[in-house]
């Protein structure tokens, strides 16, 4: 346990979670032009010529909740008005059609995500209008993943039946943790039953994969608490799990994560401990890990696609297929064309007002040279399969000895195995896989945040 404590004191240092690289707060904007964003879906799609059939996919942010969850990093709009629902659904389609314009084709959707905010704030009425216009432009796969995060107080059966209907078998429930304390603290209330029935619904709705998300590191969480949770969860043996570290950034997000102070966080000691007696629960009732903080049964397509080498990371989280091409619609959404990535304005203001003078709804991005696209492909592997190697000229680049040099204490601490042309992170290294991406994420090197832009890594 010693040991441990010191590990957790030496490599908890603030770092990116590498849903991309480079990391957004390194996007270079003298390299970005909307119209280069343009040029590189198009040289996407170029590249998929030999896969045709592939698609492409689509992430939907549909941010308005009806109540602030203090624990959230995600831009959402606080409103009980429904109304702002049909407006904004009608924006998604014209941005859809733009998007239909820049891909000269009609588009065959391999993967849809809708996240939030909450999705589920939308009425399903409404939800479906939002498919029937989608599918107006686009096809849907023949094998395609539909998916989408509900809240289990109020994702209703005729949600689900609708979804369903439309070729969804994915859901995700946001759960976080169980206790009233740490539910209050966090503004999320909402007992076990809630969630039980949601996820009883899912099933006899015909979904074949029920997720569930839960937060260690929480305000007022205390070891018994995430024990408790990870017992009330395996009661429902839903088929993924995201078990994450509660990121605190309040100078990031503002005021809801100000409604409590450090001193009621757990340490970065307590946080480790919380996390390997949850993680040491869910491998016992049969759950695999499945790259970071994610777990999976062995009968679901994560665990499969981890098996075949086919799991895939990007801004809608670990997926179990990759395309080369992502649109994203709506405020904050990121796509990724591959050979660069795009991000939306975060007002519902600017995002009117830019697709009425039919214009991309773009605030920003970043297009990737020569060296972005191997540093990605090696933080990709580490953080999919946590090992990467350079033994093809295609993954080499100069920096390599340099970073061995910075791995090194890492390969001491027995975190990872080094050789001379491949890294493997070890079962014990694999809570620091993100310590393991920073020396090869050259940006960051070059360049440290002069504010503190990042979560701790641990």
């Amino acid at each position: 346990m010693k040991r441990d404590t010191y590990l957790v004191s030496k490599y908890n240092v603030p770092g990116p979670r590498y849903t991309s690289y480079p990391t957004v707060p390194y996007w270079d904007k003298n390299s970005f032009s909307v119209d280069g964003w343009k040029m590189s879906i198009q040289e996407g799609l170029r590249f998929r010529e030999s896969k045709k059939n592939q698609g492409i996919s689509l992430y939907i942010h549909l941010p308005f909740c009806e109540s602030m969850c203090t624990f959230c990093g995600c831009t959402k709009r606080i409103t009980k008005n429904h109304l702002v629902e049909k407006p904004y659904i009608q924006a998604l389609l014209k941005e859809l059609a733009m998007y239909r314009k820049i891909l000269g084709h009609r588009p065959i959707i391999q993967q849809l995500h809708l996240g939030g905010g909450t999705p589920t704030f939308f009425s399903a009425e409404n939800l479906e209008d939002l498919l029937i216009g989608i599918f107006k432009l686009a096809d849907k796969a023949t094998d395609a993943e539909f998916s989408f995060e509900g809240h289990p107080n109020n994702t209703t059966l005729e949600h689900l039946k609708m979804f369903r209907q439309n070729g969804f078998t994915r859901v995700c429930y946001g759960v976080q943790d169980y206790n009233e304390t740490v539910q209050k603290a966090i503004n999320r209330i909402q007992p076990f039953e809630n969630v039980e029935k949601a996820t009883m619904n899912a099933r006899e709705t015909g979904y074949t994969s029920v997720g569930h998300d839960i937060i260690f590191g929480l305000p007022f969480q205390t070891r018994d608490d995430v024990i408790h949770t990870i017992v009330q969860t395996i009661k429902l043996m839903p088929d993924r799990i995201a078990f994450y570290s509660y990121a605190h950034v309040p100078w990031i997000k503002g005021n809801g994560q100000r409604g409590y102070s450090e001193e009621n966080l757990p340490s970065a000691q307590q946080k480790r401990m919380q996390y390997e007696i949850g993680k040491k629960m869910l491998l016992q009732a049969g759950y695999v890990e499945i790259g970071m903080d994610h777990f999976a049964l062995k009968t679901d397509e994560l665990y499969q696609a981890q098996q075949n080498g086919k799991i895939h990371r990007n801004f809608m989280g670990y997926t179990a297929s990759k395309t080369d091409v992502m649109i994203g619609l709506g405020i904050s959404a990121i796509g990724d064309s591959w050979y660069g990535f795009a991000q939306n304005v975060k007002t519902l203001k600017e995002y009117y007002e830019l697709l009425r003078c039919d214009e991309l709804p773009i605030m920003r991005g970043h297009i990737l040279n020569a060296e972005d696209l191997v540093i990605r492909k090696h933080i990709l592997n580490l953080m999919c399969g946590f090992e990467t190697s350079w033994e093809t000229d295609d993954m080499k680049i100069p920096e390599i000895p340099d970073i061995l040099i910075q791995l090194k204490e890492m390969e001491t601490d027995g975190l990872l195995e080094l050789e001379t042309n491949s890294i493997k992170i070890t079962e014990k290294g694999k809570p620091y896989v993100r310590n393991a991406c920073m020396p090869f994420d050259l940006r960051l090197q070059r360049k440290k945040p002069e504010t503190r832009l990042f979560s701790m890594t641990v």
